[in-house]
């Protein structure tokens, strides 16, 4: 409740400017307990995170308060020259920003393939990928030799050059290879 009425304080504020910083929007931070579990994987945790209220996707984190505002700053400096390209201004400081997600249209023109690679690969009952989902999203390792290995083993297809391991290029190309072997056969 006390993070809504600073987030409507902040909004009522923001009237009176145009360009806004950081300092305009209603920011809260919070502690965090590290899990020792996570210690040494190339996951990092981070002991605080400052984000805006009701703009959840623009966060930052640091081993103390002021390194979760610098990076959260950082993050509201990269939101502003995404949406500048994309010609829309940065929302209104305590306005209630809706989540948006990533594209699934790459992914989604090949669902069955997806979700064989969900169960088969990823070893999961369930995902929601998107085209800019990353084998990187599904584990901690520190590379991605161990699915690209079984990729390779379940479907037959190298993927090891896909530098980002986008999910929506390995299915392309694991479908791409299926056509080819269609085709060939």
């Amino acid at each position: 409740m006390r993070d809504q009425i600073h987030a409507a304080w902040r909004f009522f504020l923001s009237v009176f400017k145009h360009n806004w910083e950081l300092s305009d929007y209603p920011v809260v931070i919070r502690e965090h307990e590290v899990d020792p579990t996570l210690a040494g994987t190339r996951l990092k945790q981070h002991r605080y995170t400052a984000s805006i209220v009701n703009w959840w996707v623009i966060t930052g984190g640091g081993e103390t308060e002021r390194e979760a505002l610098q990076e959260l700053e950082k993050s509201l400096a990269n939101a502003r020259v995404e949406r500048a390209r994309a010609h829309k201004n940065l929302p209104r400081p305590g306005s209630h920003v809706p989540i948006e997600y990533a594209s699934r249209q790459r992914v989604s023109a090949h669902s069955e393939l997806a979700e064989d690679f969900i169960h088969r690969v990823l070893n999961l009952e369930w995902a929601w990928i998107s085209d800019e989902s990353s084998l990187w999203d599904f584990h901690g390792d520190e590379n991605n030799e161990a699915l690209v290995a079984r990729i390779k083993e379940i479907y037959g297809v190298d993927v090891s050059d896909i530098q980002a391991a986008k999910l929506s290029e390995i299915l392309e190309r694991i479908a791409t290879q299926r056509q080819n072997n269609v085709v060939n056969d």
